[in-house]
């Protein structure tokens, strides 16, 4: 056997091997949410609805299927207590929102998830580049958001403290949409300046999380290399290919590495491939199965998946005792990627806004 078919084999063990523990975990999450014991209200009216009991019917990861698509609408407004399994109605609740930019904002409880996600994307940040008991600054969203606490938990458990600037998109999008572009430079600038701020009273701190277009801002400013900064870590859907080549190479100077990230409050954070340069700086995620799958389907037959290498909406699925939702359709589109060495699951290239949509989305100075 030559050295590729033995990579090829030992993938496709690894693949059946994540597999079946996808399964494993479908059936533990799907059974915890539709006990009476222990499920959350929402789902316990929602299975007293049924003609089928999950707990019978769910025995992988696929006969999730046999679930309508999570339908938006579910977490905007209503009692928010619905949500909150019984089976862990004696922790305090977070309460984390995610949109915001038309009607009213999804909520989503969060008890320990939003820790523990982190801490297993911890695991994937390299040392070197990510210092274990140096300080991080997040200069970005926070507000009603779980990212500012999350970021912060991320810090505390690397050993450091996290400094944190607050930057609101909501008001950045309403400034977009009355086309108000001087105040909102004005306010991004506000938003650098604070940053710059830390940096320079602050030299332990060497990591960073923000946004693409901050990170542009900042670096239009400084050389981060010079400040200290060793990694950047950054999120959001203006994570272009283009983008990324320019922060490697132009932003970062070649010099801290650049860590992209693809998450929200519904999934938590999914980990980018390896940087290869074979992949022509395409950033490709993978989703932090089994804990949530992200899959890449036809838009126009979304109960099929699309076709590898083809672009297609986004079904998000997330499996946690605190939170389940099954296939809900996400405003974002991409590439469907083949599983790789690191995450033997599918991933998804070239994330962007839906272009299915009437309207597109604004997205402000993410």
């Amino acid at each position: 056997m030559t050295v590729a078919e033995q990579t090829s084999s030992s993938l496709a063990q690894r693949v059946a091997a994540a597999k079946k523990r996808l399964d494993e975990h479908t059936r533990e999450i799907v059974q915890w949410h539709f006990d009476p014991k222990t499920g959350c209200p929402f789902w316990l009216d929602y299975a007293s609805k049924l003609s089928w009991d999950p707990r019978r019917e769910v025995n992988c990861y696929d006969d999730l299927g046999k679930f309508e698509p999570f339908e938006d609408e579910w977490l905007r407004g209503g009692p928010v207590r619905q949500w909150v399994p019984k089976g862990l109605a004696d922790r305090p609740v977070f309460v984390f929102e995610t949109g915001g930019s038309t009607g009213v904002p999804k909520a989503r409880i969060n008890i320990d998830d939003f820790r523990i996600d982190y801490e297993l994307f911890s695991e994937s940040l390299s040392d070197e580049c990510f210092p274990k008991g140096t300080d991080w600054l997040m200069l970005g969203p926070s507000g009603p958001r779980r990212l500012r606490l999350a970021v912060e938990h991320l810090c505390q458990h690397r050993g450091g403290i996290c400094f944190t600037v607050d930057m609101d998109p909501r008001w950045v999008v309403k400034l977009i949409k009355s086309g108000r572009m001087d105040l909102m430079y004005e306010y991004r600038d506000h938003v650098v300046n604070q940053g710059l701020t830390l940096l320079r009273a602050h030299e332990n701190i060497q990591c960073l999380f923000t946004t693409p277009k901050l990170l542009e801002a900042l670096c239009d400013r400084v050389s981060l290399k010079r400040m200290g900064i060793k990694g950047v870590f950054c999120g959001g859907t203006q994570l272009t290919a283009q983008f990324h080549r320019f922060a490697r190479e132009e932003l970062l100077e070649g010099a801290i590495d650049f860590v992209p990230t693809y998450g929200n409050t519904l999934m938590g954070l999914a980990c980018h491939k390896p940087f290869d340069p074979v992949d022509n700086y395409s950033i490709i995620y993978h989703a932090p199965s089994p804990r949530a799958m992200m899959e890449v389907v036809d838009p126009d037959n979304t109960d099929q998946l699309a076709e590898y290498g083809a672009l297609g909406r986004t079904r998000l699925t997330t499996l946690t005792k605190e939170f389940f939702l099954p296939r809900f359709l996400e405003r974002d589109e991409g590439v469907r990627c083949p599983p790789c060495d690191r995450w033997p699951w599918d991933g998804i290239a070239d994330v962007r806004p839906f272009s299915g949509f009437a309207k597109p989305i604004v997205e402000g100075v993410y």
